[in-house]
């Protein structure tokens, strides 16, 4: 890593409301009053971890609505998280030296750090302020009622009903992903506001192009836009080593692609992002001079900081193996950039793709190389096992591309992939998201990355494909 290390588990405290907001859950102990609070392991799912610890430790069925973003900043000088709760219904508390408190009857001498009480004000008012505000239709009172509500509705011709049960996976002002159980198949909610609106419109249109591929919708919600969708059966990628799962996934991949190729002009119409040879082009430069910034501005070595002469040289092989890529005429396609084995269910019906936030339209084989590269994560590094889940990918293509023509194409494929994925999103646009050193130290490991994948392309003999 670039900065220095980090604990791989984050202390998130908790500012959890009653339905009303007049009344907060407070650890009561004789210095004062303390927060509850939850440790989460890096880099996993706040929410959930954070309505499964207000479940099981203080009997509260509760929703996750927004971290803190006001007053002493997201993270306090110790490192502690701020988030915003509210119970959706009380169960028996486990936990002892728990109560409810009127936020009206609380004073700066109640707690036994004066910032608590301060940050409690700041999210007390934003959650009463918030809900007027556009973009914050999860910060309202009743909106997970509403929510149930209009569910109950939208599954009633399916002939199923709410169980009861859900999990909230994801939560903001604007964003929401929740899992809900019925007595039959599960349904799940989804949300998106900026920068992923792009996300509904796309959902919507590949359900309509290519409704064997994407889970089916059944439900959507204009003013919070969102949609709702059944359950997508089968087994997750990421949670099998089976090859036979890689493989059906590999094959259904290069169909829907294939079939993806008379639709790109209304794909891209939705917002699907351009990564075509032409696009990408003429991101090398602009690209590359954002990048040599970073790394003039990295802290210390190592990672090795690539000069502004390697850079240049990265950036001229880049544009040759786009160039000659787009020699070869294979046709553009709908892709994915965030392929990874996650967004994939397979089951013996098929194979169901999930999350097309980013969406994309250009060479087809990125999106096999990202796949591919989770294959190695999760299964390992068989080069055998490898070559049978090429074959299955390559299998479809074969009745439209020679054999050679797939073989030479996918030679330029592991390094521009890895370009398209860093500068065929707006991250590195960005000036205010550079600054953060977490998104700086990645952009400088995929341009690192590309390096090594432009070396290896110099010397490489033998095609990914044979």
């Amino acid at each position: 890593m670039e900065s220095e290390q980090q604990p791989d588990r984050d202390i998130h405290r908790l500012i959890l409301f009653n339905q009303d907001r007049s009344n907060v859950l407070l650890l009561s102990e004789k210095a004062g009053f303390l927060f509850p609070s939850v440790e989460i392991p890096r880099w996993q799912r706040v929410a959930e971890h954070l309505t499964a610890a207000t479940r099981n430790e203080w009997g509260c069925v509760a929703i996750s609505l927004f971290a803190s973003e006001i007053g002493v900043s997201r993270n306090d000088s110790k490192g502690h998280c701020y988030q915003a709760m509210e119970c959706v219904c009380n169960g028996e508390r486990h936990a002892i030296h728990t109560a409810w408190r009127s936020i009206r009857s609380i004073t700066r001498d109640s707690f036994q750090h004066e910032a608590d009480y301060q940050t409690l004000q700041q999210f007390h008012s934003k959650a009463t302020t918030a809900e007027a505000e556009p973009g914050s239709s999860f910060t309202r009172r009743e909106w997970f009622t509403e929510l149930r509500s209009w569910i109950t509705e939208a599954i009633e011709f399916l002939g199923i009903h709410l169980s009861g049960a859900f999990r909230q996976f994801n939560a903001g002002p604007s964003f929401s992903l929740i899992r809900f159980e019925t007595n039959g198949p599960a349904v799940w909610f989804k949300a998106v506001g900026e920068p992923n609106q792009r996300e509904l419109p796309i959902t919507l249109k590949l359900a309509e192009l290519f409704p064997e591929f994407v889970p089916r919708i059944i439900g959507q919600h204009p003013a919070w836009n969102g949609w709702l969708s059944l359950e997508a059966t089968g087994t997750n990628l990421d949670e099998t080593k089976e090859t036979r799962h890689w493989a059906a996934a590999a094959f259904a991949l290069a169909r829907l692609q294939i079939e993806s190729m008379p639709q790109i002009g209304p794909i891209i119409d939705v917002g699907a992002r351009d990564v075509r040879v032409a696009t990408l082009t003429a991101l090398v430069e602009p690209f590359f001079d954002a990048i040599g910034q970073l790394m003039e501005r990295q802290p210390k070595v190592p990672p090795p900081i690539l000069t502004r002469e390697e850079l240049a040289l990265l950036g001229v092989r880049i544009q040759d193996s786009l160039t000659l890529l787009g020699e070869l005429g294979i046709p553009d396609a709908l892709g994915h950039l965030d392929l990874n084995a996650g967004n994939v269910i397979a089951s013996a019906d098929g194979c169901l793709f999930l999350d097309w936030a980013e969406a994309c339209v250009g060479p087809p084989f990125f999106s096999f190389e990202y796949l591919l590269e989770h294959f190695r994560r999760v299964v390992g590094g068989d080069a055998r096992l490898e070559s049978e889940l090429v074959a299955s990918y390559r299998a479809p293509w074969e009745k439209l591309a020679q054999t050679s023509v797939i073989a030479e194409a996918r030679l330029y494929t592991p390094l521009l992939a890895v370009f398209a994925y860093a500068a065929g999103t707006d991250g590195w646009k960005d000036s205010e998201r550079v600054r953060d050193s977490q998104i700086a130290g990645y952009l400088r490991g995929l341009t690192r990355r590309m390096n090594l994948e432009a070396t290896q392309l110099v010397d490489r003999r033998t095609p990914c494909i044979s």
